[in-house]
């Protein structure tokens, strides 16, 4: 029986791989047989989870990578090339939140988000991007969010719903780019997932609002994002490219 959503022996590269969604993405795509370059900056978190992931028999490669950094971004993708020689998969997973009202958000904190979530998604898009042309063929996922269509009643979330929005908007800009060079380009669109950026910002009223508004009344479980991954990052996805799959438990269709 043909497995449609078969990734073995592909190569990937996961941003924001050090924890959170990153880490889980990374291990679910070696499980499945894919070699993983994982890049972050924080060097020992990488280091254990490349110990994780070559626990499952594939290569990994742990390049620390500050993504707001586009000469890093270089570094990382040529690394990755001189490891694996290719790169069929790109999980552009990195990102920073904030919860301020907005008249209330400085400058420095609203430049680090759009450059965290928006401007490292396109400059990591761009240079594998350069990568996947040559080879004619191409799997990249941008992670975005169900605040890519809504925002959140209560919590003001005007930088992160702003990013978000803006990746969706460039998903379908390099989708319709790069249709005929072999290259998908999608948005994931998670609700809410427990996270160490989610753990930042969340308390009482937070965790209430996520309750009563969602429909299934809870945030995701770990791995339910893993089945929508895997569906954009395989050829079962070969005929789909600008879209937004949300995975948000029913937030987005009340």
């Amino acid at each position: 029986m043909k497995n449609y959503f078969d990734v073995s022996g592909k190569c990937a590269i996961v941003t924001g791989a050090s924890s959170g969604l990153g880490r889980q993405f990374a291990l679910c795509l070696a499980e499945q047989g894919a070699n993983v370059a994982i890049c972050a900056r924080r060097v020992e978190r990488l280091e254990e989870v490349k110990k994780e992931i070559e626990a499952y028999g594939v290569k990994c490669v742990a390049v620390p990578t500050d993504v707001t950094d586009t000469s890093q971004i270089v570094r990382c993708v040529e690394t990755v090339m001189k490891e694996f020689g290719r790169i069929d998969i790109l999980i552009n997973n990195a990102a920073a939140g904030f919860a301020t009202p907005a008249v209330d958000t400085d400058d420095e904190t609203w430049e680090r988000v759009i450059n965290t979530n928006v401007n490292s998604v396109f400059y990591f898009a761009r240079e594998v991007g350069k990568v996947m042309i040559e080879q004619n063929y191409g799997k990249i996922i941008n992670i975005g969010s169900f605040h890519c269509q809504v925002t959140m009643n209560g919590v003001p979330r005007s930088g992160y719903s702003t990013a978000k929005g803006a990746i969706y908007m460039m998903t379908k800009a390099l989708a319709a780019e790069w249709a005929k060079k072999g290259i998908t380009v999608n948005t994931l669109g998670p609700g809410y997932f427990k996270s160490e950026m989610a753990d930042k910002v969340a308390d009482q009223s937070y965790e209430d609002g996520i309750t009563n508004n969602c429909p299934m009344g809870r945030r995701g479980n770990p791995g339910e994002l893993n089945g929508g991954m895997l569906f954009l990052a395989s050829d079962a996805s070969s005929y789909v490219t600008g879209q937004l799959l949300l995975v948000d438990g029913g937030w987005t269709i009340v």
